[in-house]
């Protein structure tokens, strides 16, 4: 397979991953709890992230020095975001749940900001300004067709969002040698063991009343979604720029979106839908790279002259 044909398959593998991700979480939740649920999925994860990374000769514990990381990353990136975006989704569809999500982006740009001191382009800020504020109008007028409880699940997806966003920049900041099979496999696992001991007290848990959807969506979630879409994105960020990479972010909520209509038909409002055009190409605007738009610009004059 040719580098094209490789980046266009596994720009389409990660687009599919991370929309059908979404309703996979919500079949879970027909008969399985939300923490037991994200345990199970990290703990079908981890035995084959971590024959991932000794077949790629990576190491599984983080470098001395780093260790502590190690339940950090697998608490603040693993557990309990994970949990708050299935628990979120049984406020919401899967389909609002995913464009809350792919607000990530802009939420990573924010926290760059704070904690890496990162200086925004002009274009970056007009994006992020847009997302934002094209992110309200939607969750503002879903809530007005919803119920109450919509603000739980928006809040939840929120928060996910945030940690995410913060571990992601902090990582960036401290430990940004650690290769990525690595970062996921260990905590993959301890995440599974602290979610099941978390489960075991704040949850009633009966395995005899598990559907075999449910089992099966689990499954999706621990070895496709957790470990084929690492694979999968990493791989595309190799072969491609971060910045084609990213596009997925794009391509990903609309994936959801078909699927929650044509199964549940959980459809967004008209107006909803008409406000995920400016939001998304807010997303967009941030992960433009500085001063590509001056380039382009550049050789515009240069070539009309």
């Amino acid at each position: 397979m040719n580098l094209k044909l490789l980046t266009i398959f596994l720009f389409v593998s990660v687009c599919l991953i991370w929309g059908t991700t979404w309703f996979a979480m919500e079949v879970a939740l027909h008969s399985i709890p939300p923490i037991f649920a994200t345990g199970l999925r990290f703990l079908l994860a981890a035995p084959l992230l971590m024959v991932l990374a000794k077949v790629f000769k990576q190491p599984l514990l983080f470098p001395k020095g780093k260790r502590r990381w190690l339940l950090i990353v697998a608490l603040m990136y693993f557990a309990i975001p994970f949990t708050l975006m299935i628990f979120g989704e049984q406020y919401i569809s899967s389909g609002l749940a995913s464009i809350i999500f792919a607000n990530m982006p802009v939420a990573v740009m924010l926290m760059s900001g704070l904690f890496l001191s990162l200086r925004l382009a002009k274009h970056q800020i007009l994006g992020l300004m847009t997302a934002v504020v094209s992110l309200c109008l939607i969750l503002a007028n879903e809530m007005q067709m919803g119920s109450e409880d919509y603000l739980i699940g928006t809040v939840c997806l929120g928060v996910a969002v945030a940690m995410h966003a913060i571990m992601y920049v902090l990582v960036q900041k401290h430990c940004k040698d650690i290769e990525v099979l690595t970062y996921n496999a260990l905590p993959s696992l301890i995440a599974a063991l602290f979610l099941f001991g978390v489960s075991a007290m704040a949850e009633n848990v009966n395995i005899e009343a598990f559907t075999w959807d449910s089992m099966s969506a689990v499954v999706y979630l621990g070895f496709v979604a957790s470990v084929g879409g690492i694979v999968a994105y990493f791989k595309l960020v190799q072969v491609s720029t971060p910045f084609q990479a990213s596009i997925c972010f794009l391509i990903f909520p609309v994936v959801a979106l078909i699927i929650s209509g044509y199964i549940n038909g959980e459809a967004l409002s008209q107006q909803s839908l008409l406000m995920m055009v400016p939001l998304l190409l807010g997303i967009l605007l941030t992960k433009v790279p500085k001063g590509i738009l001056k380039q382009r610009a550049a050789l515009k004059i240069v070539s009309s002259n």
